[in-house]
């Protein structure tokens, strides 16, 4: 059949390719361009027709166009004034991905050639991805908001190139996650929520080609809608086979999306997409001696104009269809006060509420990175009822109590009771945190107590990238060692850490191999690695260490006084305190041993329901003997297993830094 337009024929409702009996829609939205025309190709890459959209009132560039259907491979080409420093970069040479694509046939690669002056006349389509069209799935199940028990966070090809189980050709992809033994894993951890590190198609940052290096972890998206080839070569029924896999077994899939940034860059980066588009409408700009800036609150060279009506309907679009389509059920924001600049953040932001009040997304996991580089961009507490978030501040504080700096018994009881001090306002509770000790930016936690230094010479930028200040520690030694005695500090200084998480009020996250000892050798920016560096070490992983996590879990779970949703705060509930924080002598604290900077052992006593747990924390060098409440009590759970708790006589001897909790005898 003939590739042709059918006159009069575009629609404008649905943006992107939609396949229809008469052939396929396509729409786009542009306010500033004059003409927008869909190429057509074959298989050899070859374009086979180009034909023109009509233009509309609401800005929508729309054709039907019959003799194509799904698996066609087409681009964009746009039209318009090209005066790059007042935000048009209009150039019909330049081959565009179109923004609602929902697969595209190869990576992105970065070339000079693809920000060439319009002048130049450089034709970009061998050089740029095809979309492909693809019909409609069915919809998925409605998500599920219950509060998480444990969540993981992964980078898709990290966790399994290396896994034994998955076989060759699916290590590094998303169908490696439908692989038995990977499901099992998951599952004796006590896994109820895996977050997908971004999927989004992504292009490398611009120094990675010449250093040999590519980016791991996706964070530099061109695409909303399509996943990165090399995570789902088979296409997008990838992911959506292995979310329903999921959903039977009990666990949850949300994604990172990062809706704060394009791969484009600033104005000398790749044109691939939006920049082509639309710049104006879809990216900040400022004025500056009557010239047009992109606007860089991302850190990246370009930020999301989130305020705008028609970036609002990309990212609600995008977002609908991770879930009704793909079998996502949430999302975790990175640097997510964008979505609300304007251009200062405002909670309430057009972005913030059409997210909250859309009926399918309302009912999704909603996480945010509560922090942009921006002015005024750290807004941790700031998200509303609506939106978890992650708890930067409880990673650092408890670092430091366990590294033994001063002054950390009120930081300490303050962010295990739940993080009163930023989530206690509103309505909100201690599930609104996300608690973690290390995640995908810094050190991993086998780094935490390995290096006091970081260590990122393999990403070529003579060790200046990355965060210097860690709250870490070596235990002696920068690095590896083969000295047993620094090994076994580590592991015990590991497993004091973790315990600390899973008793603390909040959300528990731990992130990909933390579970089993993973290092990076001292790598705390490790996003160029896609190598030996960031992938997990199955083979050698530590066996102990994971049944120790998964133990972990199954004792927060069956004990309420431990994820009771509500704050700790002393007072009465039900005619009992639900905590009484205790002096290692066995009294009630004091206001001066809150002050004591050297104050290094501290007991919570909690009682909810009738459950009662004590747990006792000591960093201390020493075994310190402290008192204990009216009762018999044993052993629930104790950090360090090489080291003999002993109770006698109204006292038990807690091991040198490690987390012992008791429990009621019988």
């Amino acid at each position: 059949m003939t590739i042709k337009p059918i006159p009069g024929g575009g629609r404008t409702d649905q943006l992107g390719a939609t396949v229809v009996p008469e052939g396929v829609n396509f729409a786009v939205y542009s306010e500033t361009a004059s003409a927008i025309w869909i190429s057509i190709f074959n298989e050899m890459d070859e374009e086979i027709a180009r034909i023109e959209t009509d233009v509309h009132e609401n800005h929508v560039h729309a054709v039907l166009i019959e003799g194509v259907d799904a698996g066609t491979r087409y681009g964009l080409r746009a039209d318009g004034e090209y005066i790059p420093d007042q935000g048009l970069f209009f150039d019909p040479n330049k081959l565009l991905v179109d923004p609602y694509a929902k697969r595209i046939d190869r990576v992105f690669v970065r070339s000079p050639r693809l920000r060439l002056p319009r002048e130049d006349a450089v034709d970009t389509a061998p050089l740029v991805p095809k979309a492909i069209v693809i019909g409609h799935r069915n919809p998925s199940a409605e998500p599920r908001k219950d509060i998480p028990e444990l969540v993981y966070e992964l980078n898709v090809r990290g966790f399994t190139m290396r896994h034994p189980s998955v076989q060759g050709p699916l290590r590094g992809s998303i169908a490696a996650f439908s692989t038995q033994r990977v499901i099992d894993h998951f599952k004796y951890l006590g896994v109820d929520t895996i977050e997908f590190m971004p999927i989004a198609a992504w292009v490398d940052d611009g120094h990675l080609p010449s250093l040999g290096l590519t980016n791991a972890w996706g964070y530099n998206p061109v695409t909303y809608f399509a996943i990165d080839p090399r995570l789902a070569p088979r296409g997008p029924q990838e992911l959506r086979v292995m979310t329903d896999l999921y959903r039977e077994n009990g666990i949850s899939v949300i994604l990172d999306v990062v809706y704060n940034h394009t791969g484009e860059g600033d104005a000398n980066g790749p044109m691939l997409s939006l920049m082509g588009l639309d710049a104006k409408t879809y990216y900040r700009f400022v004025e500056v001696d009557g010239k047009q800036h992109l606007v860089n609150d991302s850190g990246t060279g370009n930020t999301l104009r989130c305020d705008h009506p028609a970036t609002q309907r990309l990212v609600i679009d995008s977002l609908r269809y991770w879930v009704e389509e793909m079998g996502v059920t949430g999302f975790r924001f990175d640097l997510a006060p964008v979505l609300g600049r304007e251009p200062a953040f405002n909670p309430e932001a057009e972005m913030i509420k059409a997210i909250k009040a859309d009926p399918l997304l309302s009912q999704c996991l909603l996480v945010a990175e509560p922090w942009d580089p921006g002015p005024g961009g750290y807004q941790l507490g700031q998200f509303g009822d609506e939106f978890r978030e992650w708890n930067d501040t409880y990673r650092d504080d408890i670092r430091s109590f366990w590294r033994g700096d001063d002054s950390k018994l009120g930081a300490l009881a303050g962010k295990v009771a739940g993080s009163a001090e930023v989530f206690n306002h509103a309505g909100r509770k201690p599930s609104h945190g996300v608690n973690f000790l290390a995640v995908h930016d810094g050190f991993t936690l086998a780094d935490v107590v390995s290096y006091n230094d970081k260590h990122n010479e393999a990403n070529g930028e003579n060790n200046r990238d990355g965060h210097s200040h860690n709250s870490s520690w070596n235990c002696g030694v920068e690095g590896p060692t083969e000295d047993e005695g620094v090994i076994a500090a580590r592991k015990r200084d590991i497993r004091a850490m973790l315990a600390t998480l899973f008793m603390s009020r909040g959300i528990p996250m731990i992130q990909q191999g933390d579970e089993m000892g993973r290092s990076q050798g001292g790598n705390n920016n490790a996003y160029a690695q896609d190598n030996e560096i960031t992938w997990v070490d199955w083979e050698n992983a530590d066996g102990n260490l994971v049944d120790f996590v998964a133990g972990l879990h199954a004792f927060r779970k069956a004990h309420p006084a431990l994820t009771t949703d509500r704050f700790l705060n002393g007072e009465d509930h039900d005619g009992q305190r639900d905590v009484v924080w205790l002096h290692p002598d066995g009294r009630e604290m004091t206001e001066g041993d809150w002050s004591d900077a050297g104050g290094s052992v501290l007991g919570m006593l909690l009682d909810v329901d009738g459950d009662r747990v004590l747990v006792w924390f000591n960093r201390w060098i020493d075994a310190v003997d402290c008192g204990l409440p009216e009762g018999e009590w044993v052993v629930g759970l104790q950090s360090d297993d090489s080291a003999e708790v002993t109770i006698a006589d109204g006292r038990a001897k807690v091991p040198a830094r490690s987390v012992v909790v008791l429990v009621p005898a019988g």
